[in-house]
């Protein structure tokens, strides 16, 4: 059987939801404890905020996913940006990990042929292939912010999380993909 483009489709969109996971994790790791709910001014997020929204909103559109609202009526948007008294770093990761759980148990079962289905969101209908698009630029969008705060936050001590500044040549790859080092 020929590969297809549906199925490439879904298999990259995985890969790149896990390579946003990485990248986030790796971010996450470098943020100290002080540092997690703090916000560079009040009209911004912390790191922890963003991950509680992130985690709130791959529950709502996850669980259920072909079957019902992307929107559950027991999400409360405007609440994941706001922290609660329960809201510790453990209790964010542990949100954030089973956010990622059924972003990926609901992915990971999906076939070409599903890609055309529809699935509402907030009462409009989208094809899976829509969904799982908005999803992806969505959470590119807020991983992107975590990364940003975490760097912000570790200032010297940031590892980075791809080529260094400065470091590019040493990144270069030759055509057969083998990285190699100019000196």
């Amino acid at each position: 059987m020929a590969y297809s483009v549906g199925a490439h489709f879904l298999e990259d969109a995985i890969e790149q939801l896990r390579k946003y996971k990485k990248m986030a994790d790796a971010a996450l790791a470098q943020v100290q404890d002080e540092d997690f709910f703090r916000a560079p001014d009040p009209e911004s997020n912390s790191v922890a905020l963003v991950m509680k929204h992130l985690a709130g909103n791959m529950r709502s559109r996850w669980r259920d996913f072909l079957v019902s609202d992307g929107e559950k009526p027991d999400r409360h948007r405007d609440s994941e940006f706001e922290r609660d008294g329960g809201d510790t770093r453990e209790t964010m990761t542990a949100r954030w990990e089973e956010g990622w759980a059924l972003t990926f148990g609901a992915l990971e079962p999906l076939r070409e042929g599903d890609l055309l289905r529809t699935v509402p969101i907030r009462g409009m209908e989208h094809t899976v292939l829509q969904a799982i698009q908005r999803q992806l630029t969505h959470y590119a969008y807020h991983i992107g912010q975590i990364v940003f705060l975490a760097k912000h936050f570790a200032g010297a001590r940031w590892k980075s999380l791809s080529i260094p500044k400065g470091k590019s040549r040493e990144f270069d790859v030759a055509r057969n993909g083998t990285p190699y080092t100019i000196r």
